[in-house]
């Protein structure tokens, strides 16, 4: 079994498409190298590298929020179940912070449309305590 795979076979085993691989090679998040024939090779552990990537941009990452997650990672060996893990774990806060400002999100929503008052100034979703009128007039949200 040949050790490195090949950009199609990264992509099919991944589910990630080959533009995209490249982009992300491009980017410092996956490495390759190069064939005699100059086709890029990787080794079987971009797999993981890339599953990470797929996750991270899921629950809202950016791509240079998880190279700077990536870089965490060992450069001298493939990167163990330990590793992965610690690196994970810091994820935990985000994620809840997330679930709990969808939650807030939904519930407003749901408050904002029963209650129909399409105003500004009271609305607890849109401008919560009023602070857009502290700002000044116009579209204070677009000016800064």
């Amino acid at each position: 079994m040949d050790p490195m795979l090949t950009i199609t076979d990264v992509s099919r085993r991944s589910g990630v498409a080959s533009s995209a691989l490249r982009f992300y090679e491009e980017r410092g998040l996956i490495a390759s190298e190069r064939a005699g024939s100059g086709h890029r090779r990787y080794h079987r552990s971009v797999l993981r590298r890339i599953a990470f990537i797929v996750f991270a941009q899921r629950i809202g990452l950016t791509l240079e929020e998880i190279g700077a997650e990536l870089a965490k990672l060992p450069a001298d060996r493939v990167p163990s179940r330990r590793d992965w893990s610690r690196l994970s774990e810091e994820w935990a806060q985000r994620i809840d912070e997330r679930i709990a400002e969808l939650q807030r999100l939904r519930s407003g929503l749901t408050e904002c449309i029963g209650c129909g008052c399409l105003s500004i100034d009271r609305c607890s979703l849109a401008n919560p305590a009023d602070v857009a009128g502290r700002k000044g007039s116009g579209p204070r949200y677009w000016l800064g």
